[in-house]
Order: structure tokens, then C-alpha cells, then sequence
């Protein structure tokens, strides 16, 4: 029952931030400004502990979650034949792209807290 609470936490922030993201027109989608609103309430235990227990149940069963990806890349495995390797080009440029943003955003703001405390 805990787990349901906190699927139900997950699934209200989101909509939340969907809300604001329409409502407000903001530049962010709305699962965005749903996961800095998470983020926000997970400071609170009534949020925090039904969120937790909903993020065990949900990882016991990842594998689950991936059996729709698998289907539909067998189903589309012609344009995997096809594009496979430009798509493969992307996925690692990408992910190197996204290590080096972050190593740097990490580094500036290591650089930033020494600076301050000295």
C-alpha cells in the first residue's frame, strides 16, 4: 500500500509540473518541472518514504520495463539494419558529450566552493 502512495505522490508532481509547464508557458517540460518539484518534496518524510518504497518495487522489476523496447526494436529491425550505425555514431557522441558537460559543470563548481571557503 506504501508503494501505491508513492506512485501516486510521482504521478501527482508530474502533473503538477505539466500544469506549470502549460500553464505558466515555461521553456521546461512538464516531467521536468515535475521531477524539480519531486526533488523539492522529497525533503519530507510523508513524501519521501512512499516514493522510496514505490522506487524498490518499481526496480525489482526494471527488466519488465524493457520488454517494449526489445518488441519494438524487433519489429522495426529493418530500419535498425539500415540507420544502426548512424544511430549508434549518435548514442556515443552523445553520451560523451553529456560526461564531459557534466565533469565541467562539476568541476566549475567545485572551483566555485573552494573559492569560497578559502
Amino acid at each position: 500500500m506504501l508503494a501505491l502512495r508513492g506512485l501516486a505522490w510521482l504521478l501527482a508532481l508530474q502533473s503538477l509540473g505539466e500544469l506549470l509547464s502549460r500553464g505558466l508557458d515555461l521553456p521546461f517540460p512538464g516531467p521536468v518541472v515535475g521531477m524539480l518539484l519531486l526533488t523539492l518534496a522529497l525533503g519530507f518524510a510523508p513524501v519521501r518514504e512512499p516514493v522510496a518504497a514505490c522506487a524498490d518495487f518499481l526496480l525489482t522489476h526494471l527488466s519488465l520495463l524493457f520488454v517494449p523496447v526489445g518488441v519494438g526494436v524487433m519489429t522495426h529491425l529493418s530500419l535498425v539494419g539500415e540507420y544502426g550505425g548512424r544511430m549508434l555514431v549518435v548514442i556515443v557522441l552523445s553520451t560523451w558529450i553529456g560526461l564531459v558537460v557534466t565533469v565541467g559543470v562539476l568541476h566549475l563548481g567545485r572551483k566555485r566552493r573552494d573559492a569560497k571557503v578559502r
